[in-house]
């Protein structure tokens, strides 16, 4: 029988790949709205697509996302459109009947100080991150959402919380693009120019994990088509979202000199200490994955690798 899936936010680097992934499936139909189609923060849109499509499973990829300029400048932003965009398709799922839905949320949702790595159990112990404080609360409502509906209505809504994310579709602007497509557009254009160096942001010391986009895609498609009581066994009511990560981590200082041996930059690289480093280690326990079945495949390097010869093959995209 086919099913019928909403992918909100299927333009977007997740999204995207959940595309690809999905549509590997034979008896799967994928319903897509664009942002000028179906506009999410709109609680009567949302409500009257759900009413008007008889859809079976939705995966909440849509966001506003952003580096730490972009959350500094704009937390008003971040955290009503994100609030707005969790609770519209979650309530609307479940007025239309929808039973089963996937909310990605973020690591960014774990206090600024959480032991690491960061198990699930981390969540709501302590201060968040001041510079993503506006988006983390967001994502944290999101899942709560989920777990609500859940208790009260029996619904299987489930939530992920990605490490890190890069790959194809990423967002590359020089000023609100997270730290690996904003290094790669850098060296990228430091090359071209035969520039003597590329300016990094911070110490280079925090230490952080990232995962390529489409093995998120796969722990997504993973996660929501486990048995229900193979979720409830690796979970809680009321702690029930599963880190999504490889479990190894290293430096931004590691980061930068990877990414300069990927793109090919022969300059050297300085690190601008007056700017802020975020958090000082994100490394997600990603334990109760592991019981469920699931890993990551793709190193960073061959992730890197892969992630560069798109962005050259499409510059004409990046840069409009």
């Amino acid at each position: 029988m086919t099913k019928r899936i909403f992918i909100a936010g299927h333009n977007g680097m997740v999204g995207s790949a959940l595309v690809r992934k999905l549509a590997e499936q034979d008896d799967v139909e994928l319903i897509c709205q664009s942002r000028q189609e179906l506009d999410l923060t709109d609680q009567r849109a949302v409500a009257d697509f759900f009413q008007s499509n008889q859809i079976d499973q939705v995966y909440l990829a849509a966001a506003k996302v952003g580096g730490i300029m972009a959350n500094n400048s704009y937390p008003a932003e971040f955290i009503y459109q994100n609030l707005m965009m969790a609770s519209n398709i979650i309530h609307s799922a479940h007025l239309a009947d929808v039973n089963k839905l996937l909310f990605l949320g973020s690591s960014c949702i774990y206090p600024k100080l959480a032991s690491q790595p960061m198990q699930e159990s981390e969540l709501l112990t302590g201060y968040l991150e001041p510079t993503n404080e506006p988006y983390a609360v967001a994502k944290i409502a999101g899942i709560k959402l989920c777990e609500s509906y859940n208790r009260q209505y029996g619904r299987h809504y489930r939530s992920v919380m990605p490490t890190n994310l890069y790959g194809p579709n990423d967002n590359f602007h020089p000023q609100n693009s997270h730290v690996i497509p904003a290094l790669m557009r850098k060296c990228h254009e430091a090359k071209l120019d035969n520039a003597e160096e590329v300016v990094i942001w911070g110490t280079g010391k925090p230490m952080r994990e990232f995962l390529h986009v489409d093995d998120m895609a796969s722990a997504c498609v993973h996660v929501m088509n486990l048995e229900q009581q193979s979720y409830q066994d690796a979970t809680e009511p009321m702690l029930s979202h599963i880190n999504v990560g490889t479990g190894v981590d290293c430096t931004i200082a590691k980061l930068a000199q990877t990414m300069v041996e990927v793109v090919g930059f022969k300059g050297q690289l300085r690190f601008d200490t007056e700017k802020p480093d975020g958090a000082p280690r994100k490394l997600l326990d990603i334990s109760r994955l592991k019981t469920l079945d699931w890993q990551a495949d793709i190193s960073l390097e061959e992730g890197l690798a892969a992630t560069y010869q798109w962005f050259l093959a499409n510059q004409q995209m990046i840069r409009s």
